[in-house]
């Protein structure tokens, strides 16, 4: 694990699934964005998760303590893909970047479905 800030007093060490939960948190607040998903690949299935467990819906890889992240999500019937992700993106990109100290350098959404929200 990768995920650490060094400062003056010492290091802090960030669990990757710490950092999954908070990004998967702001992802859920992004306007468009249904919810985050979970893809079954043996069944081809795809099913949107509880907000509890969005840290299921993205992966966090990191090296030399900059981090990559792969989204999974739901979106929201009639909105642009292209500006939700593009607010997504940004959004996370900034927030996560302000909350752990470390470098954001490649955001991937893959979107497993479209719903349409009442």
């Amino acid at each position: 694990m990768n995920n650490s800030v060094d400062t003056h007093l010492g290091s802090i060490q960030i669990d990757k699934s710490v950092i999954a939960q908070y990004a998967g948190t702001i992802a859920n607040e992004c306007a468009g964005i249904v919810g985050m998903a979970s893809v079954n690949a043996k069944e081809g299935l795809v099913r949107i998760l509880k907000k509890e467990s969005v840290s299921r819906g993205i992966s966090v890889k990191s090296s030399g303590g900059r981090l990559a992240l792969d989204f999974h999500v739901i979106i929201a019937y009639g909105v642009s893909i292209l500006a939700v992700s593009e607010n997504l993106i940004t959004t996370v990109k900034y927030q996560l970047e302000n909350y752990t100290g470390l470098e954001v350098e490649k955001i991937n959404i893959y979107v497993e479905g479209v719903r349409v929200i009442d």
